[in-house]
């Protein structure tokens, strides 16, 4: 789909940016939050939910539904979209990141990457066609190339080997996705950048993908164990060796702060399950920081989550209730707060939006961070950056 992603603006002071991606099933405003809905559902809450809280785009997992419940049952009775009822676009993660993950039911060769179930231990295998194939039967708007994730800490040999193996899977997904008519239809694929902590590979991965027609480019690798500042720099590193023209998305990550932090080093997709696991054990977020809900200060606190968050929880619900919720394992409380949760991260997004647009990002940006952090530091109430599917 030829001028799928137009770029609005730059900021004046950072690289944040602000762009239109255009999909087959709607139009995406960047910088954009992707709530993650790894086995075809964001937990605990309806489609109808998150299009009313401002979802835009949400993720689902190649490898997980393709293990359950199969990518041809899926493609039979109509695509993801009908299968979970959500119309808007949908991106899709290739599996590899259960190369790093599932690290002792895998075995990586240049062909792809032989997998044990996680579910009944039955042998399965995924090379670029194969991931390719199982993203047309999803019928996903952006399908991930499969892609070999480093650990950290990981050699500087081992890493290259990665990274080049990734390299040949890229084409080699380009090409199926060529053959098969996916691009043709108006599908988008992502290549994904690697080289752990190494600039040099890094900007080598950035260069020789971005000189090949991806529809954007992600930065992969990152998140994985490495200290903030490390995966910050990390990010730093790749961004400005990116096609200035295509869509840049940063996998599996992160706080608010973080996000923030990226939007202003020309960052534009994120995901990670954070707002979402998080909130089943009673964490919310707000502009001052994380609340944990379970603590007895709120057992009678009247207030909303966030005064003045148009979210039907902030609406309706206090504290107070919350909490009760919360402390009794109710089913209500993980749809309240996720619901919450999500709608905070999508609207800070919007907010970066507005702001990229008015001129007054950078200002903003480093503002709304220091108020964060002042409440972290206040309340001492830290969150951990967990990777991996929701």
């Amino acid at each position: 789909m030829p001028g799928h992603f137009t770029l609005l603006k730059t900021d004046a002071v950072t690289a944040a940016r602000r762009g239109r991606l255009t999909t087959r099933h709607g139009v995406v405003e960047t910088p954009v939050f992707m709530p993650v809905g790894t086995q075809g559902t964001v937990k605990a809450v309806t489609p109808a939910q998150l299009q009313e809280i401002g979802a835009q785009i949400i993720l689902g997992n190649t490898y997980h539904l393709n293990l359950r419940p199969g990518s041809e049952l899926i493609r039979d009775l109509g695509g993801l979209h009908a299968f979970m009822g959500w119309n808007g676009p949908i991106l899709t993660d290739s599996g590899g990141f259960q190369v790093f993950s599932l690290a002792k039911l895998r075995r990586v060769r240049n062909e792809g990457i032989t997998f044990q179930s996680h579910l009944d231990g039955a042998t399965i295998f995924l090379g670029p066609r194969e991931v390719m194939t199982v993203q047309r039967n999803l019928g996903s708007d952006i399908a991930m190339v499969l892609d070999e994730c480093p650990p950290w800490p990981c050699a500087r040999d081992a890493c290259r080997q990665a990274v080049e193996r990734s390299h040949r899977w890229a084409r080699e997904c380009l090409a199926a996705a060529h053959e098969s008519g996916f691009l043709a239809a108006g599908h988008h694929v992502f290549a994904i950048v690697q080289g752990s902590t190494f600039d040099d590979l890094r900007c080598e991965a950035a260069e020789t993908l971005g000189a090949l027609d991806f529809s954007g480019y992600a930065i992969g690798g990152v998140s994985v164990g490495e200290p903030e500042p490390e995966m910050l720099r990390q990010v730093a590193a790749t961004t400005p060796h990116l096609p200035a023209d295509k869509p840049r998305y940063t996998m599996g990550l992160g706080t608010p702060v973080q996000l923030l932090k990226m939007v202003a080093l020309g960052v534009d997709l994120f995901d990670c399950v954070l707002p979402t696991r998080v909130a089943r054990n009673g964490l919310v977020f707000t502009p001052d920081g994380p609340m944990n809900l379970r603590n007895e200060r709120f057992r009678a606190d009247p207030r909303p989550v966030v005064e003045g968050l148009d979210n039907y929880t902030c609406r309706h619900f206090s504290r107070a209730y919350l909490r009760h919720l919360s402390l009794a394992n109710e089913m209500l409380a993980g749809t309240l707060l996720t619901l919450h949760n999500l709608h905070f991260y999508l609207e800070l997004m919007a907010q970066a939006r507005a702001h990229i647009a008015a001129g007054d990002f950078a200002a903003w940006h480093r503002g709304w961070i220091d108020r964060y952090e002042a409440g972290l530091a206040k309340n001492k109430t830290r969150t951990t950056e967990p990777c991996g599917s929701d």
